[in-house]
């Protein structure tokens, strides 16, 4: 559920549908909006962990008050009003695109300074960290960004002019076999009316261009046969895979002609 509640924080600011951004370690991508990922994440700690907004502090869990905080650098800060308190410590590694979660109680005798910053925010020592924070889990890659994996050249071309059809067409090109999340098919096709729909309609130049059938997880049938082939279309993700890999499993490109 963490997981899954950084993710969705991480593609809340890169904002992918508007902004064609997919990595936070990108130039395109500035420092404040990086620091307002930790912002964002309490929310969706919240959300995922279904627990409520509820003072004193962020929310409470078996009625213990309990701070959220996230960081994509190296350490946190903790507000007056969190400090000695119990703190959920996220941190988010965008280089290598994983993250870790602590539990620690923030004592003001384990942060930095004595007053703290302008907001009087302190940050808990290195060394405090390693001694008293107690790991809950350990650093988790988070959910693959197959966008990722392309050249810069190969980049150019799926962001580049021609519209949808032909963005989705070399996408699926570049990456055959590869599961792509909804949200990399949205930002592919960023500023566009329907892009899903639209992306759908390049189907058949997948196929004819790179002989691929593209399944999607939208439909019960595409989503059945993706598993046969031991591909996972959870979350309305799609996956392009070579006819002759359906064939084995009694299936024809023209079952998914969608």
């Amino acid at each position: 559920m963490l997981r899954s509640a950084v993710d969705d924080a991480v593609r809340y600011v890169l904002d992918g549908a508007r902004t064609f951004r997919f990595d936070l370690t990108s130039s395109e991508v500035d420092s404040d909006e990086r620091s307002s990922v930790g912002t964002k994440l309490q929310y969706h700690v919240i959300e995922q962990l279904k627990l409520r907004k509820e003072p004193p502090l962020d929310t409470k869990i078996l009625h213990i008050p309990v701070e959220i905080k996230g960081t994509v650098g190296k350490t946190w800060m903790i507000p007056q009003e969190g400090q000695c308190e119990i703190t959920l410590m996220i941190q988010i590694d965008t280089m290598r695109h994983r993250f870790r979660g602590l539990l620690m109680r923030t004592h003001r005798a384990w942060l930095n300074g004595k007053t703290g910053n302008r907001d009087r925010k302190r940050s808990p020592r290195a060394d405090a960290v390693r001694q008293y924070a107690d790991e809950i889990v350990a650093w988790t890659d988070l959910p693959p960004e197959p966008l990722r994996q392309l050249t810069l050249d190969q980049l150019r071309v799926v962001f580049g002019p021609g519209g949808i059809t032909k963005r989705v067409t070399a996408l699926f090109g570049y990456l055959p076999e590869v599961v792509i999340p909804r949200s990399s098919i949205v930002t592919v096709g960023a500023r566009r009316d329907d892009p899903l729909r639209r992306a759908r309609e390049a189907k058949s130049h997948v196929l004819k261009a790179h002989n691929l059938v593209v399944l999607v997880g939208k439909w019960e049938k595409d989503i059945a046969a993706a598993r046969e082939l031991g591909y996972d279309l959870s979350g309305a993700a799609w996956v392009a895979v070579p006819p002759q890999k359906l064939a084995q499993h009694g299936y024809a490109p023209a079952d998914f002609g969608r």
